[in-house]
C-alpha cells in the first residue's frame, strides 16, 4: 500500500538560502534609503555651489526641490520594498505557500525595476538632458549628477545589479524540487491497524481474573 509523500520536517538548504538572500536584500534596501536621506543636504550644497551666483535663483530652487523630492520618493520606495521583503522572509520561514507565490511575483517586478533603473542610469550618464525652451534648466539638471558624492552613482549601479541577481537567485531556489517538497503540505498517513494486533480496551487494561476454585460439595448429613 502506497502512502502520499510528506513534506520534509527540516527546512531544506535551498529555502534557507532564499530566506537569507531576501533578508540581506531587505537590509540593503533600508540602508540605501537611510544613506540617501542622510546625504541629500550635502548634495544640495554642492549643487548650489556648482551652479554659482550667475544662475537664476528661481531655477536653482526648482531643481533643488526636484532633487529633494526624487531622493525622498526613492527612500520611501526603498523602505517599502525592504519591509515587503521582511514580510516575505517571515512567510517563507513559516512555510506559507502564498508567501512563495508572492515572492515569485515580487521577484519578477524587482528584476524589471532593477533593469529599468540601470538602463535609466546609463542613459542619463551617456545622453545629457536638453530642453530647447529653457537651456538654463537643462544645464542645471546636468549639474545634479556631479553634485552627488563620487560613490553615489557606482553604489546605485551596483545595487541595481545586485537586486536583479538576488531576485533571480531567490526565484530559482524556490523552484527547486527540495523547496517544492517542503512547501507541499501533506497530512501524515494513517496506517490501518493490523488484524492480528489485539485491540486495547477503551478503559485501560482489564483486571486479572481470580484463580479457579473447585465447587464445594454439598453438605452431607
Amino acid at each position: 500500500m502506497s502512502y502520499p509523500e510528506q513534506a520534509p520536517a527540516r527546512r531544506p538548504a535551498a529555502v534557507m538560502l532564499a530566506v537569507a538572500t531576501l533578508a540581506v536584500m531587505a537590509l540593503g534596501a533600508l540602508v540605501f534609503a537611510m544613506i540617501g536621506l542622510a546625504s541629500i543636504d550635502g548634495t544640495v550644497d554642492r549643487f548650489r555651489s556648482t551652479a554659482g551666483a550667475e544662475a537664476d535663483p528661481g531655477q536653482v530652487d526648482a531643481v533643488v526641490g526636484l532633487l529633494r523630492a526624487s531622493v525622498v520618493v526613492s527612500a520611501v520606495l526603498s523602505i517599502f520594498a525592504g519591509l515587503l521583503l521582511v514580510v516575505l522572509t517571515l512567510g517563507l520561514a513559516a512555510r506559507l505557500p502564498a508567501a512563495r507565490v508572492a515572492t515569485w511575483v515580487v521577484a519578477g517586478l524587482g528584476v524589471f525595476c532593477g533593469c529599468g533603473g540601470l538602463v535609466t542610469l546609463i542613459v542619463q550618464r551617456a545622453v545629457p538632458l536638453e530642453f530647447r525652451d529653457n537651456l538654463g534648466t537643462a544645464e542645471l539638471l546636468a549639474l545634479v549628477s556631479d553634485a552627488h558624492p563620487a560613490w553615489w552613482i557606482p553604489l546605485t549601479a551596483a545595487l541595481s545589479i545586485a537586486q536583479v541577481l538576488g531576485y533571480l537567485v531567490v526565484a530559482v531556489l524556490l523552484a527547486l524540487p527540495a523547496a517544492n517538497a517542503w512547501f507541499r503540505r501533506r497530512p501524515a498517513p494513517q496506517r490501518p491497524a493490523s488484524p492480528h494486533q489485539p485491540s486495547t480496551p477503551p478503559f485501560g487494561h482489564p483486571s486479572a481474573a481470580p484463580p479457579y476454585q473447585p465447587p464445594t460439595p454439598p453438605y452431607q448429613q
